[in-house]
């Protein structure tokens, strides 16, 4: 999951890859513009790539690149030049490409002459089109050979393929081109100090070709991605921070956030977030979930549209290809299952066992920000549904934790958020066998109990609330006594097939400290472990400790380092108390995307700080990835200790945000339908603008067990 920006960023993408984003198409090229069938580049629309390759040559010569900048996350321009055939080294002739992304692609390609003489160019544009699946692509196992057929005409060239009954296309207009099967020629003088423009348009063939969609600023106006990302900055917060670098960082998350903005196609109206940039730029349930949660202060409604999005989708049936079962909240929908290589066989895979509590207890956190109260109650049979998938499928044997055992071979081993095959092991490095119950997947369990008895309090429902507290109650008992390793000092990641304690020791823990599973008595150690030399990198907290079996800071889930992971981490230490730790690595984070342009990747390597002087790279990681890119703006709300409580009539804000990060100013806050102002000053916050009815707390913000508390007292006097 590479980035859009321009950035140079080695890895499998190639040196310098460009990767543009609108919606759930995507273009990776590269730094001159050009698209190579060898590298994982392509025009993908709809999880299919309609252009393997596309190479612009000049009198028969590929262009060297210049620069690359990317102007919005679905425009970038090129920047190349001509080698010279006489042996000068500096050539007259400099191409710029102006590439935008839509359904399919315009391009804009100019040609200067800064001689004095005019030159006679052969411009040459070669077209390839594999129509390959995005996981044939990501994972280089291209399988399937469609049987193509390519028609010119004077202005398109129309590519047809077929494999298996499945047809693709895909449609090439160039006005003024000599259009054969193979390229696209123009054959022009230019004047001296002149230049000749040209402009070329992609799209799938079952798709209308529509110029006027991709009008942009140096033709005068708007397109539909400029009038929705011009929407998207208009409602997000502004901000000003002492810190500079920290504000750029900032900044850097509202770009991300919005360009992983995708709509449900069948409700244009909602908004979801993408799970990240490029091979994931479709709905993600736990991603998606984590993101739109962690967002909440910048824009509430993508968690509202998320949620939405996801109870459409619910499960309704058992089916073992797709790890279906009902009330099941998915693991991902792809929108091009043709390969068959997608996870499960099927556009919609539901192989996770911690998207269903989870989307439980965001309706709980999304109910609290004053939305439309029908609204509200439309999501709650949805949530009842999921709580009977937590009782009846995810608990497969009674014992009142939620552990999970693929159901295909073709699905994911593990299913919570460390999902590679290697992800769960015990301290030796074997690992671990299924089922397994994972200690993060039982505090989120713990906390869709709270939230539903909550919400059914104030609804009145005193026994369901009873029922769930009770639940909540039982379930964190039973697991301060089964994970809990006291001569470790730790909490174990899971418990085995055999319900033996998988004893490494790993960052999970961290997620239950943030939904409150954890004892009062336990929390020190559980705080001092993960800021252990083993555990805290320098750049943040790592997934799996060093003095672990199966440690390697260069793996993907057993010693890497991930910002969401930490993000949690961070809101979970400040719950129990633990400032200083986590002012700590909320400042290593924010330090560590200083060297990637104020941008957090998907994960970076566990390599100490004394090591390495700047975080080491993933070769593949996401970027920008959506709980990544919400990371900073989790890290500030937590330490500016925010939230809101609309029914309650409660905003409350409680900020320990270091020294370091200066004084911080923000405008247009969404707040309760309203947009308030927020100023800190030396840890002294300020606000203005609240909506009738609601009031400024300066303290503890009130904990899902304690308003669950006060709801059911309340309820029984």
């Amino acid at each position: 999951m590479a980035g859009w920006n321009a950035d140079t960023a080695a890895g499998p993408l190639g040196a310098g890859a460009v990767t543009l984003v609108e919606g759930s198409s995507f273009c990776i090229s590269l730094p001159n513009g050009d698209i190579r069938a060898e590298h994982p580049h392509g025009l993908f629309v709809g999880d299919t790539r309609i252009l393997s390759g596309w190479s612009l040559a000049i009198n028969g010569e590929l262009l060297e690149p210049l620069a690359a900048e990317t102007q919005e996350p679905y425009r970038a321009l090129f920047a190349g030049r001509v080698s010279r055939s006489d042996g000068y080294a500096d050539s007259p002739l400099i191409v710029q490409r102006l590439r935008e992304v839509g359904a399919g692609i315009h391009e804009r390609i100019t040609v200067r002459n800064f001689s004095l003489e005019p030159v006679e160019c052969v411009v040459s544009v070669r077209i390839e089109a594999d129509f390959a699946d995005v996981f044939e692509v990501k994972e280089a196992r291209i399988r399937r050979r469609w049987e193509e057929s390519r028609q010119a005409d004077r202005r398109t060239l129309t590519i047809q393929a077929v494999w298996n009954d499945i047809r693709k296309g895909v449609v090439i207009e160039a006005s003024g081109a000599d259009v054969t099967p193979e390229a696209l020629t123009y054959r022009v003088s230019i004047a001296p100090r002149g230049k000749w423009s040209t402009v070329v348009t992609v799209m799938p063939a079952t798709e209308v070709a529509d110029a006027a969609s991709f009008v942009h600023a140096d033709g005068g106006g708007l397109s539909p991605r400029d009038r929705r990302w011009q929407d998207w900055v208009a409602k997000i917060p502004i901000l000003q921070m002492g810190n500079k670098s920290i504000e750029r960082t900032l900044r850097r998350s509202y770009d991300d956030l919005g360009a992983l903005r995708i709509e449900d196609p069948d409700h244009p109206e909602r908004v979801v977030v993408a799970a990240g940039a490029p091979w994931f730029m479709t709905l993600f349930g736990r991603d998606s979930l984590w993101a739109s949660l962690m967002a909440l202060p910048v824009d509430p409604s993508l968690a509202l549209g998320t949620l939405q999005t996801l109870a459409d989708r619910q499960g309704k049936v058992v089916d073992p290809m797709s790890e279906e079962e009902p009330g099941k909240i998915l693991h991902e929908v792809r929108l091009d299952v043709s390969s068959g290589l997608s996870l499960g066989g099927k556009s919609t895979y539901y192989g996770s066992v911690d998207a269903t509590p989870l989307f439980v207890a965001i309706i709980g956190s999304v109910s609290r920000w004053g939305f439309d109260k029908d609204t509200i109650t439309a999501l709650l049979p949805h949530a009842d549904r999921a709580l009977g998938w937590i009782r009846d499928y995810g608990d497969k044997d009674g014992d009142g934790f939620v552990e999970y055992e693929r159901l295909n071979p073709k699905g994911l081993i593990n299913q919570g958020w460390k999902d590679s095959w290697d992800g769960i092991n015990f301290a030796d490095g074997t690992l671990a066998e299924p089922p397994i119950a994972l200690c993060e997947v039982q505090a989120y369990v713990y906390i869709a109990y709270l939230s539903r008895a909550w919400m059914a309090y104030d609804a009145g429902d005193t026994a369901f609330g009873d029922e769930l507290t009770d639940r909540a109650a039982q379930l964190k008992k039973r697991f301060n006594e089964q994970f809990w390793i006291p001569e470790r000092g730790y909490y174990a990641i899971a418990l085995d097939g055999k319900k033996r304690q998988v004893d490494a020791c790993a960052s999970n823990m961290g997620h239950c400290l943030w939904f409150g599973l954890v004892d009062e008595d336990k929390a020190p150690q559980v705080a001092e472990r993960l800021m252990s030399p083993e555990m805290f990198s320098g750049w943040g907290v790592r997934t799996l400790a060093s003095d672990m079996g199966a440690y390697n800071p260069a793996s993907y889930h057993n010693g890497s380092v991930w910002p969401h992971d930490n993000a949690i981490i961070v809101a979970g230490l400040l719950r129990y108390g633990f400032v200083a730790e986590a002012q700590r690595i909320s400042t290593a984070l924010l330090e560590a995307a200083e060297y990637s342009d104020g941008r957090l990747p998907e994960l970076f390597c566990g390599f100490g700080r004394d090591e390495f002087a700047r975080p080491v790279p993933y070769p593949t990681a996401c970027s920008p990835q959506a709980w990544a890119a919400t990371t900073p703006i989790h890290l500030v709300t937590s330490l500016m200790q925010y939230d809101t409580h609309v029914s309650r009539g409660g905003f409350w804000m409680n900020p320990v945000l270091p020294e370091s990060y200066g004084d911080l100013h923000i405008t247009n806050a969404p707040m309760a339908g309203g947009r308030i102002t927020i100023d800190i000053a030396n840890s002294v916050p300020t606000i203005q603008g609240l909506p009738e009815g609601l009031v400024f707390h300066q303290g503890h913000r009130p904990w899902m067990t304690e308003l669950v508390d006060e709801a059911s007292q309340r309820r029984k006097t």
